[in-house]
């Protein structure tokens, strides 16, 4: 059916009608079978010109780009570094990765624990194994260039990792070394070769070296609070042992080190002070047993061992500052606590000195404040009272014997063999009675005359007994012609003794 042209104002006009060509001819008949071409030379080729474009369905097979060499997006991956995605043009997938492998690498890095390594690993694994399965999805053909490239890549990474490691492992038995010698001096000194790198590969190992360091800070503290107690501060001797405890208590391997800072600290005594160092050694033998005791027991022993010698040169040294008492303990607690020491000789003797420098120091005291013949006190060290000599101390009433002959008697109580007691006087026994005159009233008086009795209690002083309880009289010359007096005639008087008379009441007291 044929429609009629458009018609209107906008409708074309018709074209002109073509003229007739000539008639084409018609074509010959194809035979069932076509007879094969004659042999001859071959058919000249088509001058060259532009590719033919043949149609879709007869196009020959290309390269598909989203084609992928598994075992180089392994290889690629096993870099840690996502590199395996980046061949595989899956940027997305590279920066994940990358960002749990940096996750990954500070949790190491800040942990320094063992699961943080394990975890790591299996992500290494992770990564690799997805890469190698994600390629197969789409494989291709084998790419040698890109494995070269990812096989570099990754052998510098784990090659790296390998050597850093193995470093570290160095590092830790040098550590392990310096420990079992008690030389914190190179635990730190290996410690300091450890690098970031090795913090990253082998951060457990570079984290216990840390400890070890740590460590050997913490021994350091001990070792100055000890020193501390040297001169004199027990607070910081109690300190420093209590931190050599607890670094032992934590770990075994610290035995060295620890024992290293107490040999140091052991190695300053005995101090220039024996005083002190008695100090310490007391401190050192009372401390009780706790952590550590193995290696902390040598601070007992070293204290058994100095502090004889201590005690001794201590009790020299008060007795030189004239500190008798505690002189004569810490001589007493030698021979009673180190009982055949080389010092307990020395000590006994040392201790005599002490005992009568004490005696000495009461006597002294009870003389001076006039309560001896209240409390008389012994003072071994006086001379042995023996009939004939030896000297006395005179105490109370100073004025007759103070006329004695100087040998027998003595002011210093070191040099006494008696204390006297010499009660005030006394009329004794009548002698004579004598008719007086008064000038005055010209009154006649009869006088009598009376020997002088003075009350004497007589103490040895090496013993502090008394040895005599009388009264001694002392006669004199008597009757006057005339004596000066006050108001009335007395009808008593003392005679009026001579030295020889003094002496001669005194001697039988004396045992002259």
């Amino acid at each position: 059916m044929t429609l009629p042209p458009p018609t209107g104002p906008d409708a074309e006009p018709p074209a002109p009608p073509k003229p007739p060509g000539p008639p084409k001819p018609p074509a010959p008949p194809v035979p069932a079978h076509p007879p094969a071409p004659p042999p001859g030379p071959p058919a000249p080729q088509d001058p060259p010109g532009p590719p033919a474009h043949d149609p879709p369905s007869q196009r020959a097979p290309s390269r598909d780009p989203a084609r992928h060499d598994p075992l180089a997006v392994a290889l690629g991956n096993a870099s840690l570094l996502g590199a395996g995605y980046l061949l595989m043009r899956r940027p997305g997938l590279f920066w994940a990765a990358g960002a749990v492998t940096f996750a990954l690498v500070w949790t190491t890095a800040a942990t320094a624990e063992t699961w943080s390594e394990v975890l790591l690993l299996l992500w290494w694994a992770a990564a690799v194994a997805h890469g190698w399965l994600l390629a197969r999805r789409r494989r291709g053909a084998p790419r040698t260039a890109r494995r070269l490239v990812a096989l570099g890549l990754s052998a510098a990474v784990v090659l790296g990792v390998a050597l850093l490691r193995f470093d570290a492992h160095g590092i830790e038995d040098a550590i392990a070394r310096a420990r079992a010698d008690g030389d914190c001096g190179a635990v730190t000194e290996a410690q300091e070769r450890v690098g970031a790198g090795h913090r990253i590969a082998a951060a457990p190992i570079a984290a216990r070296g840390d400890t070890a360091v740590d460590t050997c800070e913490r021994l350091e503290t001990a070792e100055a609070r000890l020193t501390a107690g040297l001169e004199g501060d027990q607070d910081g001797l109690a300190s420093g042992f209590r931190l050599l405890a607890s670094v032992l208590e934590e770990d075994s391997r610290n035995d060295a080190t620890a024992g290293a800072s107490l040999d140091r600290f052991l190695d300053g005594l005995p101090t220039d002070d024996a005083c002190e160092t008695v100090r310490i050694t007391d401190w050192l033998g009372d401390r009780e047993p706790g952590p550590g005791r193995q290696v902390l027991d040598r601070s007992s022993e070293t204290a058994d061992r100095l502090a004889p010698a201590a005690l001794m040169g201590c009790g020299d040294a008060l007795m030189g500052t004239r500190e008798w008492a505690q002189a004569e303990s810490r001589y007493q607690r030698l021979l009673d606590e180190y009982p055949g020491d080389s010092h307990e000789d020395r000590a006994r003797k040392a201790l005599r000195k002490a005992v009568l420098a004490l005696q000495l120091d009461e006597v002294r005291e009870l003389v001076r404040g006039n309560r001896y013949c209240e409390a008389p006190a012994k003072y071994e060290g006086a001379p042995a009272r023996r009939a004939g000599s030896g000297r006395a101390l005179f105490l109370g009433d100073g004025e007759h014997p103070g006329k004695l002959p100087g040998a027998w008697r003595t002011t210093d109580e070191a040099k006494a063999a008696l204390v006297v007691c010499v009660g005030p006087q006394d009329f004794g026994s009548a002698v004579r009675t004598c008719p007086y005159r008064s000038e005055t009233s010209g009154r006649i008086t009869d006088v009598t005359f009376h020997r002088i009795s003075l009350p004497v209690k007589v103490y040895a002083l090496r013993t502090g007994k008394r040895v005599a309880d009388r009264t001694v009289q002392i006669g004199g010359s008597t009757c006057p012609s005339l004596f000066f007096t006050y108001g009335v005639i007395p009808s008593d008087k003392y005679v009026t003794p001579s030295k020889s008379d003094i002496r001669d009441a005194f001697s039988s007291v004396l045992g002259r």
